[in-house]
């Protein structure tokens, strides 16, 4: 068999369904072998950043690992956005880029670059990646490529790189057919560090679980429910945690953070016990004072990375575990009790009451993005998911969308890339076989605003929202607050083209509104048809920002307006 044949099977064996690639000339082989193959989708992308993003998509809706591909040179560096992004955000992925043949490789030649578009990707993509592996011989390949999947899923997932040099691609191999790799169960958490935990929930009257991107990545997010509900402990979360609960569950608070809701921020600073499951803990969480963030509380961390445990925030209990498993092992241990949680749970829900999200906006000139996150939440309960860009319109989102039933929520978190939702929201549509919504703003939407063309090529039913605010909102209002007001970049020089024009040419329906009597009638438009793509550009007010938002160098709890930040002197 050829080796192109073997990697064409192997993917298929693994559970890939599609492959996001745009070809290039060494990677024909592989693009050949797939499509005569005929059993994983090769999707072609505009953009091999895209390509990436996809694969990300693709590999958090379903959990195996996404497959991207670029051909040598810029093809592969291409992919590096993307790449990083997986590694940050624990996806699993397995990113195959073709090089040049092997006796065209520079090697230690004291020259630049030997072979045409040669260029050293294994290098480039060491620091964000769980490895990077250049092919040198085709008996490599079934053995590499199993390795790739294994180290993809396990421990913390991770992306994978293997660079195929093309004269591999065609050569013989021999190999037993291959098989789906299983990572290893993971091991059994401590008891003893489990039963302090369930100890403290015990004695605790104001607990909170803090749910991060970890408790998607270990599968547990049934786990993570079953555990609330049993404990009647209040879960917030980060920003990569936002659909571990659905939004209507009675114990779903809200998102913590720099730009969390404020209720939550609250809660967090009355909490007397923190269990934190998954989760960084990282500046966009805690704020830069992270000495609050365990002073007059006990915090357990559980993580299956324990580099990650008292790094930044220090004085935690450490936990060294997979969230999953540490969620089973609690649960088998875990005894019936009363539930004495009611009277904190009722205060929280007092301090929503009295800190409602759409009102952080109040004033603010025409539509309030908001009250129209809650209305687009509202009009999608036929969406699989959400998948939001970087910017203002994430935060937003964040804060207000409310998420059904099983309904995901898919951003950015570590990198925090513009252009990620729209390539990301193509995977996971895929992957799905539903309707997914776009949430992204003018600025990051230009990115990848090319893979408009993907959407039509697959007739994907993505449902495009794009909140317009003519500029870049999220750096504008960092200006206002240290800059005096002056906007080089953002809104001085800053243009976008009129996206429903642009839409309308791909050959997508689109509609504008400006106002919130408008909104219903956008709403209706976007989805008149949930098997077909449509974009819905939503005009909003320059001057709206990110509200709250903890002020800089403060406490969680204090978020602007009401709170000044410091001086910014780094």
């Amino acid at each position: 068999m050829k080796a192109c044949d073997h990697v064409a099977d192997a993917l298929h064996a693994q559970g890939v369904r599609h492959v996001f690639e745009v070809p290039g000339g060494t990677i024909a082989h592989l693009i050949d072998a797939l499509h005569r193959r005929d059993r994983v989708r090769l999707v072609g992308m505009h953009h091999e950043q895209a390509a990436a993003f996809a694969a990300e998509g693709a590999a958090r809706i379903s959990g195996v690992p996404g497959v991207a591909m670029g051909t040598s040179g810029p093809g592969a560096t291409n992919l590096l956005t993307g790449l990083a992004s997986c590694h940050f955000d624990s996806v699993p992925a397995v990113f195959l880029c073709g090089q040049v043949h092997r006796d065209e490789l520079r090697r230690d030649r004291p020259v630049r670059q030997q072979g045409f578009q040669e260029t050293d990707v294994v290098a480039m993509a060491g620091p964000v990646s769980k490895a990077a592996w250049r092919l040198e011989a085709p008996e490599e390949i079934p053995t590499r490529l199993a390795e790739a999947f294994a180290v993809a899923l396990g421990d913390r997932p991770g992306p994978v790189v293997l660079d195929v040099p093309m004269d591999l691609q065609h050569q013989e191999v021999t190999d037993a057919p291959p098989l789906r790799t299983v990572p290893a169960p993971p091991a059994a958490p401590d008891p003893a560090g489990v039963a302090r935990i369930l100890a403290d929930l015990a004695a605790a009257r104001r607990p909170l679980i803090l749910a991060g991107g970890g408790v998607r990545t270990a599968g547990a997010a049934a786990a993570l429910r079953a555990f609330a509900e049993r404990t009647g402990v209040p879960v917030v979360s980060s920003l990569m945690g936002i659909d571990v609960l659905p939004s209507a569950h009675p114990q779903r608070v809200g998102m913590i953070g720099t730009y969390g809701n404020r209720w939550a921020n609250l809660a967090v600073g009355d909490a007397d016990l923190l269990l934190v499951l998954g989760s960084r803990l990282d500046i966009r969480q805690t704020g830069a004072d992270t000495a609050f963030f365990t002073a007059g509380r006990v915090v357990h961390h559980v993580d299956v990375d324990p580099a990650e445990i008292n790094n930044r925030v220090s004085g935690c209990h450490a936990h060294h575990a997979d969230v999953g498993a540490f969620l089973a092992a609690a649960l088998d241990a875990l005894g019936d009790g009363p539930d004495r949680l009611a009277p904190w749970r009722a205060e929280i829900a007092g301090q929503r009451a009295r800190w409602p999200d759409d009102r952080e906006l109040a004033g603010v000139p025409g539509l309030n993005p908001n009250a129209f996150m809650h209305a687009l939440g509202r009009a999608s309960a036929a969406a699989a998911a959400y998948v939001v860009d970087v910017g203002q319109h994430q935060m937003w989102a964040a804060q207000s969308l409310p998420l059904g039933e099983g309904q995901r929520f898919l951003s950015s978190g570590g990198m925090g890339a513009m252009g990620f939702a729209l390539p990301a929201a193509i995977g996971a549509a895929l992957t799905a076989d539903a309707p997914v919504v776009v949430v992204a703003g003018d600025g990051g939407f230009q990115v990848n605003l090319q893979e408009l063309q993907t959407v039509i090529g697959t007739g994907l039913p993505l449902k495009i929202v794009v909140l317009d605010n003519g500029g870049h909102g999220m750096v504008r209002q960092f200006q206002q607050s240290y800059f005096a007001g002056r906007y080089p970049s953002t809104e001085w020089g800053y243009s976008a083209p009129d996206f429903a024009r642009v839409a309308t040419a791909f050959g997508i329906p689109a509609t504008t509104v400006s106002d919130a009597a408008d909104v219903p009638r956008g709403l209706a438009a976007l989805w008149r048809d949930p098997a077909a793509p449509a974009l819905l550009v939503v005009r909003v007010d320059p001057s709206a920002n990110a509200l709250p938002k903890i002020a800089f160098g403060r406490p969680l709890t204090e978020m602007e307006p009401h709170a000044t930040p410091i001086a910014l002197d780094r």
